[in-house]
Order: structure tokens, then C-alpha cells, then sequence
């Protein structure tokens, strides 16, 4: 993951006391939102950042995994129309490091 728990609960707005179910749901829905934005950037995140001699993990794109994540988590009863799919923000932020490579 390129956030970590915490960043992800405090993303949520959830203490540690928050119960278990909820911080089991956030931290699947971290991992699915990290899944999603990868799918959607065409490479997977931690390979292309964050590693020797590679430029650190954007920040931005830390922020579409926590938008998406706590989006998912708060909307959990699903969505009405394909323009609530995403949270404002996140495919501006995709959209800056996709690889339009084919």
C-alpha cells in the first residue's frame, strides 16, 4: 500500500477506538482504491515510485487513493449515476501520471 493505516483512518476521520469492523471495511477499501487507481494509471504504483534511484510516491496520487478509499467506505449502499463513480478530484489526478502508452 502507498498509504498507510493511519493516514487512511484519519482520511475517514476514525480514532483507533473505532470499532473493528470499521477498520477491517477501511482497510479493504484502501486496498481495493489503490487496486482501482492502478488499473486506471495502466502500471502499478509502487513499481514506477518509491524505490532506488525512482522519484518518491506523488503525493497526489496518495490522494486519490485516500479520496477513493473513504469515498467507497462512506458510500457503501453503492451509487445512483456513473458521474458519482468517482470522488471529485481523483481522475484529474489519474489522468496527470496515466501511461498512454499502448
Amino acid at each position: 500500500m502507498i498509504v498507510t493505516f493511519e493516514e487512511l483512518m484519519a482520511q475517514a476521520g476514525l480514532t483507533l477506538d473505532a470499532p473493528a469492523e470499521d477498520q477491517t471495511l477501511l482497510q479493504q477499501k484502501g486496498d481495493a482504491a489503490q487496486n482501482h487507481v492502478e488499473r486506471l494509471l495502466g502500471f502499478k504504483i509502487e513499481e514506477m515510485f518509491g524505490g532506488v534511484d525512482q522519484d518518491p510516491i506523488p503525493q497526489a496520487l496518495k490522494e486519490a487513493v485516500l479520496q477513493l478509499a473513504v469515498w467507497w467506505f462512506e458510500n457503501r449502499e453503492g451509487i445512483e449515476s456513473r458521474d458519482e463513480a468517482l470522488p471529485f478530484g481523483v481522475s484529474d489526478i489519474v489522468n496527470e501520471y496515466r501511461d498512454w502508452s499502448f
